[in-house]
């Protein structure tokens, strides 16, 4: 049962037969004739298909959601089981977006120090990426905004409070400022993230709250070409502190406070809403859990 609820979780997030069969190591006539031997053990059709995938009948994204839990403890258990024969080992899959790659690694490093045997794969996504890939179990856990925008059926601990600088030259306008407004930041060249990266919605909005439009002259999905662009000096940016940090910024380019009369986004690790977690998720959690307070307080 579990092998054939795996092949319909592949095809939930392939959206396609041969490449689900291929993610699964088997035929596409392997996997046809798994999803068919479910349809029939449930008397009811869960997909729609013709020549190819359609989608999911209303039953269908019934069995998903229980798949996704079925399986999920299923892995849990068998996880535990090997931890509890050979120690703390396995594959730990963190997603996160742009702007909290740089304290991906204050989590990672005392795991990898303490048990050495953990893989770890770190992938830079969106936020509803990050939802997407905890509902299908293609990550373990994830580093997003937790306050700004639903977080579905994840729970989330808060790590620390985003607060955004301008990145210009020493040279350029505003860049001999101790701090900057929000509508005076909108007045020079601005290179920003895309618009379906949080942090940009975040900042359009503080624009617009200021009476402003955004209206950037470069736009990116990697905040290493937006701090490219920057070290030029011919443009700007918006980026949080902890990454302006981060980058090393060398002069002449300077990280302006922004005056913000709202409270900063909460950065957090956002894992599945599921007991018992994995080992490799929990003891992820529970570093989080004591270095969160900390961060809190200082970021």
């Amino acid at each position: 049962m579990i092998d054939k609820l795996e092949m319909l979780l592949a095809l939930a997030r392939e959206q396609h037969f041969g490449r689900a069969a291929e993610s699964c190591g088997v035929t596409q006539p392997t996997l046809s004739a798994g999803l068919k031997q479910l349809e029939e053990g449930f008397g009811v059709l869960l997909v729609q298909r013709q020549s190819r995938f359609i989608g999911f009948t209303p039953e269908g994204l019934r069995v998903l959601d229980w798949a996704r839990r079925i399986v999920g403890d299923y892995r849990a258990m068998r996880d535990e089981i090997r931890a509890l024969k050979r120690g703390l080992a396995g594959h730990l899959r963190i997603a996160a977006v742009p702007t909290a790659l740089p304290i991906v690694s204050t989590l990672t490093t005392p795991l990898h120090v303490a048990h050495p045997e953990v893989l770890f794969t770190i992938l830079s996504r969106n936020s509803i990426e990050i939802l997407t890939l905890l509902d299908n179990l293609e990550v373990d856990a994830g580093l997003s905004y937790v306050d700004n925008e639903p977080l579905g059926r994840a729970r989330a601990i808060p790590l620390y409070h985003e607060r955004y600088r301008l990145l210009v030259a020493a040279d350029r306008p505003l860049g001999d400022r101790a701090s900057v407004g929000w509508a005076e930041v909108a007045s020079v060249p601005l290179c920003l993230l895309t618009p379906d990266m949080q942090n940009r919605r975040i900042i359009d909005r503080r624009l617009r709250d200021a009476g402003v439009e955004p209206a950037p002259t470069l736009q990116s999905n990697s905040m290493v070409v937006l701090f490219s662009h920057v070290r030029t000096g011919q443009w700007a940016s918006v980026m949080p502190a902890l990454l302006a940090e981060t980058m090393g910024l060398q002069a002449p380019i300077r990280a302006i406070p922004i005056e913000d009369p709202i409270l900063p986004p909460t950065i957090g690790l956002i894992y599945p809403q599921r007991e018992p977690l994995t080992p490799l998720t929990a003891a992820l959690v529970t570093e989080a859990r004591r270095v969160g307070p900390g961060w809190m307080q200082t970021l």
